[in-house]
């Protein structure tokens, strides 16, 4: 299968999802405000913003009872003094390759973060460990979800995260090109104020994850079904 490229008009089609959907921004317009635009996990309360933004994308990671451990916060930390300092920063079209090699290693390293405790324990997991990079590098990352990673990558390791961010590296500089002056524009031509590693994120959980519901409809999905298929 040949890589999609989503014009913008796609784009535009799949924002017009998300744009109807109810306080769309609303946790992440919360999270933004509460940490001031840039989350340092070395903080026990950004931590717990993250915690709870998480699991109102979601993710149902379990809230520890007064007394109990909390391996979420205790992994988390210990994973943020490890890559804090390497995490990539630049946008998501002007990634390196070594950013992009970092940024997949510290991925994998995340997703197995023990996030409970007790007879079966459970790590944060790929779909989590992706969103919660979103967070702390919005400009940067490109998240995925389990329909998004087989449907593109037929795995979600490291490696596969880390062709997934190569993929939204090329898709962010066409998609920059096609609309001019530099990309600055693209989130009012999207009607929200997000990235373009979120719209584009956006796209594909509209195309995949919606669309393997059913949910996508006959007409909005015929481009990638048959335009850019190899």
């Amino acid at each position: 299968m040949s890589d999609p490229l989503p014009p913008l008009a796609e784009l535009r089609r799949a924002a017009e999802v998300f744009n109807g959907f109810a306080n769309v921004d609303a946790s992440w317009l919360r999270l933004v405000e509460e940490t001031q635009s840039a989350i340092d996990l070395s903080q026990p309360a950004h931590r717990t913003i993250l915690l709870r933004w998480l699991n109102s994308w979601g993710c149902r990671i379990r809230y520890p009872r007064e007394g109990e451990p909390a391996p979420f916060d205790d992994g988390v930390l210990a994973w943020w003094e490890t890559w804090s300092a390497t995490l990539p920063i630049a946008d998501l079209a002007d990634l390196t390759d070594e950013g992009i090699d970092t940024a997949a290693k510290a991925y994998a390293d995340l997703a197995g973060v023990a996030v409970s405790a007790g007879r079966t324990r459970r790590t944060l997991g790929p779909t989590a460990a992706a969103k919660a990079l979103y967070a702390l590098r919005p400009n940067t990352i490109m998240p995925w979800d389990a329909a998004i990673a087989a449907a593109l990558h037929g795995a979600r390791d490291g490696a596969a995260f880390g062709r997934h961010l190569r993929l939204g590296r090329a898709w962010a500089a066409a998609v920059i090109a096609e609309a001019g002056d530099g990309g600055a524009e693209i989130p009012a031509l999207m009607g929200r104020p997000v990235s373009l590693a979120k719209i584009l994120d956006e796209y594909l959980y509209v195309v995949f994850t919606m669309g393997a519901k059913g949910d996508w409809g006959t007409d909005s999905g015929e481009w990638w079904k048959y335009g850019n298929r190899g």
